[in-house]
């Protein structure tokens, strides 16, 4: 039986994590690349994913990342990036589902009200759903596909606490606005995008059971970032451990679900936000 430590070793496999240049995004390609992993860093433009390499090299000069162009929410991109991987002889072995638009909840004068369920724009639906949830089936279907025909592999979705519970929208609340229908509140497509990624969890996972890839999801809590500081008191006081996520607090994490070390571990959802979804 393997040591704990090499379980977690992830030395000669290549990770793909999409949307890399986030905040979390750069944290899970960092967890990955601790662990010994080659990770393709991702971003819808090859400057944004090149800027997020020599972010991430600054940190940790000896991780060995490929900076890579890929738009989620095209097929013909999600395509010809494995064609291009697959030239250079680089086999995807771990996806990272992680693109996403989080829209900031501000009661900036037309943000608010737009982000009213009734008032929510159409194109904004399509958009969002498109990168955070049909972006995810396409990688998967790609990069998924191939590691089914090879008989081994892992796919993580980047799902959220609010894929578990509904948003508490007297988080959002501002004291200066009158009127009920202008108090801004956590758009209708981050619940939706983010259930529904547990939801794409599950369903390949036994889809591939039997093909040796294992799918899981990861749904964090808030993280701390330098948030407005009555935003940060409010939401604190939801979470038993009384604080928000440090930025880096999930890496450990990713390491598992993306190892061995989670090798009996499929379609399950890992929900690390202090406790909040349970109180």
């Amino acid at each position: 039986m393997a040591s704990p430590s090499l379980r977690y070793d992830l030395t000669g496999r290549t990770a793909l994590v999409t949307g890399a240049g986030g905040l979390l995004g750069r944290q899970h390609v960092a967890a990955l690349s601790e662990a010994g992993a080659r990770v393709v860093v991702t971003e819808i433009g090859l400057a944004q994913a090149e800027a997020a390499v020599a972010a991430l090299k600054q940190a940790a000069p000896s991780g060995d990342l490929i900076a890579l162009a890929l738009n989620v929410t095209a097929q013909d991109s999600v395509r010809a990036a494995s064609d291009e991987l697959a030239g250079r002889g680089i086999t995807v072995d771990i996806l990272v589902n992680n693109a996403a638009i989080d829209p900031k909840v501000t009661s900036s004068p037309g943000v608010m009200h737009s982000s009213r369920f009734e008032a929510f724009p159409v194109p904004q639906w399509q958009t969002e759903i498109a990168v955070g949830l049909t972006g995810a089936m396409l990688c998967a279907q790609e990069f998924g596909g191939l590691m089914a025909r090879r008989g081994r592999g892992v796919i993580l979705n980047i799902a959220s606490d609010l894929g578990v519970i509904a948003p508490d929208q007297r988080l959002y609340r501002q004291p200066h606005v009158t009127r009920e229908e202008e108090q801004p509140v956590k758009p209708v497509t981050y619940s939706v995008i983010k259930h529904g990624l547990i939801g794409l969890t599950k369903y390949l996972a036994t889809y591939w059971a039997d093909h040796g890839v294992r799918v899981n999801a990861i749904s964090p809590g808030g993280v701390f970032n330098n948030q407005d500081p009555a935003f940060v008191e409010r939401l604190t006081r939801l979470i038993p451990m009384g604080r928000m996520a440090e930025v880096d607090e999930y890496r450990a994490a990713v390491q598992f679900l993306c190892s061995d070390a989670s090798s009996y571990m499929t379609g399950q959802n890992l929900v690390m936000d202090g406790g909040r979804s349970v109180w």
